[in-house]
Order: structure tokens, then C-alpha cells, then sequence
């Protein structure tokens, strides 16, 4: 049985292909992840008996016990997915996106290359290190244009500075010392199980309580949108059949406006979800201060997976969208835990005592 690091495993992304890996394949799985606050293992409580299944509360800032982990369990390949990613949160408080996002991948890149340095024959020929980054190390599209893999780079927020990094690290690491590495490069996702700071779940979740429906300048911004569980699919495709040393733009072909978003949003709540005064969610619009540097728009061309590797999205943004609000309507109790803190102390009784003679938790 190979194995397998997915670093972030317990996040939104992270968690999706954790579940995909154990539902679709054999690789057995071991999560690390530090947990922060978007870090909620309630989001894989369907797999967390699975005996191909291991939960690591590690910090991919820490070498020490990154060494242990590659020692005891001799992974064959890495898939990154561990980093602060909210773009809001990096403008009012970069430094924890540059420790994690640069410093981590920098510190997981060492272990990893120790871990390969120390392999031998097939073992060595087959390792992998996946490092899984975003379209917005691009900078801003015009009307037109996509992002490809050829596309300079010109980051504009702290968040999207501290993935360049990262990037840039991990292609370095190959060239100076050999370390087979693949990078993908991923549009906007949305789905089931994403933390509410985020554009979808945040709408929905203003909308059911009443709030208002903050909108960005004027909610012309345009964002690619992707399916978490295609890009799921992605991932594992890159981390399986990619050729080291290749980038593999991953992106949904579907470009929407925010404001087109939020109305698409608004007009599926008040079919599943009518409000009791039988007005329209969209009546909760406001309009606010644009962020500040915000990129007018992000566009991928995915020619590349489709052609080297297969892969194009399956599902388009209306259905998608639509399962999304339908998972969040059914799901208020997670979403409840995640509002509240509470899926911490789910954590802690679900996990602590489970890993604790391990040094897991």
C-alpha cells in the first residue's frame, strides 16, 4: 500500500480530496494539518475510522516533527495543500500567510528532499512532492485574455506575494537538487464544507440570518469558478500522471461577476429557502468599499490538463452552485460549529484521545 502526505488535509480543499482518496482509490492517507481556525476534521468524520486514515496535528513549520513523520511512515509523494488563504485576512495581517505559506513550504520542501535523498531505485524514481497554489500569483487579467502556465507572474496581495513564494520554491527545489515536483494552479473553488469567510458560504449564511449581502465596489470582478470535488479529481490526476517539473493550470470555465454570483445565490434561496416575509433575498444587497488592490479578474486556460492529462470540469456552475446551497441548507449544524467555535471541542473528543498515546494530537 503506497502512502501519501496531504498537508491541509483538515481545510476546504484539503478535505475534499482526502475524502476523494479514500473513496476512489488505495492510497493510504496521512493528514497534517495544524488546525487552525479553518482547519475542521468535523468535515471528514466519514472517513476518520477508514484504516487507510491518519490524522497529524503537525505544523508544516515544524521541521522536528515533519522528520518524524517522514521517518515513520516513508510517504511516496507529498500534496501541499497547507496555507493561509482568505485575501482579506493576509491585507490586515500578512505575517502569518509569509511564516506559513513561505517559511512552511520551505521548511516541508527540506523534509521532503532529506526523506527522497534517502531513497533508492524504484522508491526514488517514483516520489512525488505536489505543490498546490493559485491563480492569483498571476496578478489581473484585462476584458480578455486567460491566465496559462506561461503567464509572468505579478501578485498584488499579500496572500497572493506569499503563494509566489512558495512556487518559486518549489520549482528551485527541483532544479537545484532534483526533487521531482509538480505545481497546479487553481481558480476560485466553491462547494460543501468551505469556511463561511468565503464568498458563497458567506452569502448564504447572511442571507438565512437576515444580514446584509456586502458587495465589493460595484460587483464587477470576475472569478473562474471551480467545483471542489473536480479539483479534487485534478489533483489526484497531476499527483498520479503528471510529468515532474510541469505546471498544470486547473480552472472551472465558468467566469461570473460577483454581482452575478450573489444573484445566482439570492434566486436559489428563494426557491429552496423563501424568506417568511416572501421578499427576495437579494433586497439584502449592500454595497461597499472595495478591497483594497483588488484584482479585476481571473481567467484559466486549462487546455494543458485537458490535453497531457484528461481532465476538464464536470460540472458546470449552475448545478454546482445549486448542490452547494441545497448541502448548506441541510448542513446548518456544521455550519452552526464552525460559526460558534464549537467544532473545535468536536475535535477535542473525537481526536485528542484517539491520537493521544501517538504524539498525533
Amino acid at each position: 500500500m503506497k502512502t501519501v502526505f496531504v498537508t491541509g488535509g483538515a481545510g476546504f480543499i484539503g478535505s475534499a480530496l482526502v475524502r476523494l482518496l479514500m473513496a476512489q482509490s488505495e492510497w493510504r492517507v496521512i493528514n497534517i494539518d495544524k488546525l487552525t481556525y479553518a482547519g475542521n476534521l468535523e468535515s471528514l468524520a466519514a472517513v476518520a475510522g477508514n484504516p487507510r486514515y491518519l490524522f497529524s496535528r503537525t505544523d508544516v513549520c515544524d521541521r522536528a516533527a515533519l522528520d518524524l513523520l517522514f521517518a515513520e511512515h516513508r510517504p511516496d509523494g507529498v500534496i501541499h495543500l497547507a496555507a493561509e488563504s482568505h485575501v482579506d485576512r493576509s491585507i490586515h495581517g500578512p505575517g502569518e500567510f509569509i511564516a506559513t505559506n513561505i517559511n512552511g513550504t520551505y521548511t516541508l520542501l527540506e523534509a521532503a528532499r532529506a526523506h527522497w535523498q534517502g531513497l533508492t531505485g524504484a522508491e526514488r524514481a517514483a516520489f512525488r512532492f505536489h505543490h498546490v497554489s493559485t491563480d492569483e500569483v498571476y496578478g489581473s487579467l484585462g476584458p480578455t485574455g486567460l491566465f496559462s502556465e506561461t503567464t509572468p507572474y505579478s501578485p498584488n496581495s499579500p496572500y497572493s506575494a506569499s503563494k509566489a513564494a512558495s512556487d518559486h520554491l518549489v520549482r528551485a527545489w527541483m532544479h537545484t537538487y532534483g526533487l521531482p515536483v509538480l505545481v497546479t494552479n487553481c481558480s476560485n473553488n466553491y462547494g460543501p464544507y468551505q469556511f463561511p469567510e468565503k464568498l458563497i458560504p458567506l452569502m448564504i449564511n447572511n442571507a438565512l440570518a437576515g444580514k446584509p449581502l456586502p458587495i465589493y465596489g460595484k460587483g464587477d470582478n470576475v472569478r473562474d469558478w471551480l467545483y471542489v470535488d473536480d479539483h479534487a479529481q485534478a489533483l489526484r490526476l497531476v499527483f498520479e500522471r503528471g510529468l515532474p517539473g510541469e505546471t498544470y493550470n486547473i480552472g472551472g470555465n465558468a467566469e461570473k461577476t460577483n454581482l452575478e454570483v450573489i444573484d445566482a445565490l439570492c434566486a436559489l434561496l428563494d426557491a429552496q429557502k423563501p424568506r417568511g416575509d416572501g421578499r427576495s433575498y437579494r433586497e439584502q444587497k449592500t454595497y461597499v468599499t472595495d478591497r483594497p488592490g483588488h484584482d479585476r479578474r481571473y481567467a484559466i486556460d486549462a487546455g494543458k490538463i485537458a490535453r497531457e492529462l484528461g481532465w476538464t470540469p464536470r460540472d458546470r456552475f449552475d448545478a454546482g452552485l445549486a448542490r452547494t446551497v441545497a448541502w448548506y441548507l441541510a448542513n446548518r449544524d456544521w455550519v452552526a460549529h464552525v460559526e460558534s467555535g464549537e467544532y473545535r471541542h468536536w475535535m477535542e473528543k473525537n481526536y485528542a484521545a484517539r491520537y493521544a498515546n501517538e504524539g498525533k494530537a
